[in-house]
């Protein structure tokens, strides 16, 4: 597994190759939107309040595994 600092290195080696404005313009583009500079998410009130229910699922066992999730997907999908 390549470290962040060799990935780092690697995108900025493939970058300095680049002589197509309009890419490189959609890249920084891409790049900036993408940036995760410690953006705090602001939580609706609901959002918040699913929260506090699925913690309470938690805390009283009320749990599936994901198998158990994905074959009852499954058959939901196979009964429409």
């Amino acid at each position: 597994m390549a470290t962040v600092d060799k990935i780092r290195n690697g995108l900025i080696d493939k970058i300095l190759t680049i002589r197509n404005k309009d890419f490189l313009v959609a890249l920084d583009n891409l790049i900036s939107s993408s940036s995760t500079d410690n953006a705090i998410v602001e939580l609706t009130n609901e959002q918040k309040e699913m929260l506090k229910m699925s913690e309470l699922d938690i805390q009283k066992g009320r749990l599936i595994s994901q198998e158990a999730m994905d074959k009852r997907n499954l058959e939901w999908l196979n009964a429409m």
